[in-house]
């Protein structure tokens, strides 16, 4: 594979790391429960760790770093339901279906680029970024179950 195209892949990675943590900061100041605000400051933090790592991947540094490899569990909520528009005043519910969604996005990005790659270190990248991002939905998805369908008192 051309030099050139593993660094236009990796810039575009980038990229989509920074337009998540641009919709996560939008939506900080647009959710008013201080839960809801922390979880978002929290994904906000992953994204800039994202983009930090695929930077320093870039620079000959930490080619074979470290990102957490678990094993999520995807409870499909974003493909289910339609992601709502950002809005003053979100509810947090709508918030984290909105985030499901952009997550969703991005572990299927991630996913794609590693099926075009040989085996070798990018593909690895690109796979344990998908995976990563597919955690970030689970996370998401679980916020959303509970703050849409919280539990009573009665069960």
């Amino acid at each position: 594979m051309a030099e050139a195209t593993i660094f236009s892949v990796i810039k575009q990675a980038i990229q989509n790391e920074e337009d998540s943590y641009n919709l996560y900061q939008r939506l900080i100041k647009m959710v008013k429960e201080k839960d809801s605000k922390d979880t978002l400051v929290y994904l906000a933090g992953q994204e800039v760790q994202h983009k930090e790592f695929l930077e320093n991947y870039l620079a000959g540094k930490g080619g074979n770093g470290a990102l957490d490899l678990k094993n999520p569990v995807d409870y499909k909520v974003a493909e289910y339901l339609e992601a709502p528009a950002p809005s003053e005043n979100m509810r947090p519910q709508d918030a984290f279906l909105l985030a499901a969604s952009r997550e969703k996005k991005s572990h299927e990005f991630y996913e794609h680029l590693a099926g075009l790659h040989p085996e070798g270190p990018v593909k690895e990248v690109l796979k344990r970024l998908a995976l990563e991002e597919l955690g970030h939905k689970e996370k998401v998805e679980y916020l959303y179950a509970n703050t849409a369908f919280p539990q009573t008192d009665g069960g």
